[in-house]
This record gives C-alpha cells, sequence and structure tokens, in this order.
C-alpha cells in the first residue's frame, strides 16, 4: 500500500454540538456512572449489614472531597438519566419530534437536572448541620 495522504473529513472540525446530541452523549456516560455507583450501594449495604464496625471508615471516605464529588456526580447521573427516560417516553409515545419541542425539552432536562441535584445536595446538608 502506498501511503497516499488523503483528506481528512471536516465534520470534526465544523460540527456545531447540539443539545440532542450532548444530551445523548451523557445519557450514556450517566448509565455507566450509575451502573458503577451500584458497585457503590452494594458495598455500603454490605458493610452496614455485615461490618458495622467499619461503617465509621466507609463514612469517612465518603465525606472526603474525593467522596462527595463522586456522591454528587452520581447524584447529577441519576437525575439527568430520569428526567431524559421521561423526555424519551414522551417520543416513545410519538409527542414532541419537532425540532423547536426537541430543543426545549432538551434544555428543561439539564435544568430539571441542576435543580433536582442541588436540591437534594441543599436538603442533605441541612438535615446534617453541615450548613
Amino acid at each position: 500500500m502506498s501511503n497516499v495522504t488523503r483528506p481528512l473529513s471536516p465534520h470534526l472540525s465544523i460540527y456545531r454540538p447540539q443539545i440532542t446530541s450532548v444530551i445523548s452523549i451523557l445519557h450514556r456516560i450517566t448509565g455507566v456512572v450509575l451502573y458503577a455507583g451500584l458497585g457503590l450501594i452494594i458495598v455500603f449495604l454490605v458493610v452496614v449489614g455485615y461490618f458495622p464496625d467499619n461503617y465509621g471508615l466507609l463514612h469517612k471516605c465518603l465525606a472526603s472531597g474525593i467522596g462527595r464529588l463522586a456522591l454528587f456526580g452520581w447524584t447529577f447521573s441519576l437525575y439527568l438519566h430520569f428526567f431524559n427516560g421521561i423526555r424519551h417516553l414522551f417520543w416513545d409515545i410519538g409527542k414532541g419530534f419537532d425540532i423547536p419541542t426537541v430543543n426545549k425539552s432538551g434544555w428543561a432536562v439539564i435544568f430539571c437536572t441542576l435543580v433536582a441535584t442541588i436540591f437534594s445536595w441543599v436538603i442533605a446538608y441541612h438535615n446534617t448541620g453541615a450548613f
């Protein structure tokens, strides 16, 4: 085979991300994050059920900066996946396919995700007295 230099398709350099493509990618990523977070839930349940003496260590890990960041990411993933799932349910029944509605529902998913995530964390911190 000869080394012929062929031009690269310009799609990567001229493509402008749309809300639908961004949320589609985020939906897939959040699915993976939720699946990984399931492992954390299992570890939590095993520690609480079988090794209650080690709960303090687990709490210390989850209360650290990295632990809180991971929990925040998992919470964000849960809400984004949930709200985008509702959006997909409407699409499954044939509603909301016109471009303005698709864009509005995409932004609604982002807005609802941010509000629900922040609200959940405010409630959690308020109930633990961390504020």
